[in-house]
């Protein structure tokens, strides 16, 4: 059994851990949260794939991404947010959002547009998986830790979805994409739902396993090897 410290290695939340965290493995999460140890990461590319939808939307009209979207147009991108104090049932508890968001649109009635790229091809990329990271993201604009809040009128992902390869020589080839935007509906009953489990599972004790975590699952068949 791991003895929990006297405080937490970190006291914001993450906005991916309301989605593949707690999916995944809360003994993962607790661990993160109490001794900042987190697996590295397995795919660099997602990162430049990521930056290069940034850049390629900056300054992008809205409506032009998807006919349903407010007048606007892509303003913010790859900006940190943190939130005020996260209050469950009116009890503030001591733990606030922190993370970036992918890009961030300024609505011509002064509300903002939050859109979350992703490069995938997953069934998942329905917008209910990522709900709760959205609405994460939205809570921290619209509670920011400092100056005022702004309201999200909007959130969905944009996904780009290889189906091609595109070149005409040896040295110069690119991967074509079908790109579609996938609103998100706000829901922030759900939430606080999901911040409130999240937030039972770290001020816990130290949790049993996911029974689909591979990380769990790797370290305990090499222990038995041992």
């Amino acid at each position: 059994m791991i003895k929990k410290p006297a405080k937490p290695a970190r006291d914001t939340i993450a906005p991916s851990d309301l989605t593949f965290g707690l999916s995944t493995c809360k003994r993962c999460i607790w661990i993160k949260y109490w001794f900042k140890v987190t697996l590295p990461g397995q795919f660099p590319i997602v990162g430049t794939l990521s930056k290069l939808q940034e850049a390629q939307f900056r300054g992008a009209s809205m409506p032009d991404l998807d006919p349903s979207l407010r007048p606007g147009k892509i303003t913010k991108w790859g900006e940190w947010v943190k939130s005020d104090y996260i209050s469950i049932n009116g009890t503030k508890t001591p733990w606030r959002i922190l993370g970036i968001y992918d890009v961030l649109a300024e609505n011509d009635d002064g509300t903002l547009g939050l859109i979350d790229c992703k490069v995938s091809e997953s069934e998942r990329d329905s917008g209910q998986f990522y709900a709760p990271q959205l609405e994460s993201y939205a809570f921290a604009l619209e509670n920011p830790a400092v100056g005022k809040g702004r309201e999200v009128a909007s959130m969905g992902l944009l996904v780009w979805k290889p189906n091609s390869v595109l070149g005409d020589n040896a040295t110069n080839y690119g991967f074509g994409v079908e790109q579609k935007y996938v609103p998100v509906e706000r829901e922030p009953e759900t939430f606080f739902k999901v911040i409130e489990e999240l937030i039972t599972v770290i001020d816990g004790d130290f949790p049993e396993s996911g029974s689909g975590c591979g990380t769990c699952n790797y370290l305990t068949q090499r222990l038995g090897l041992e």
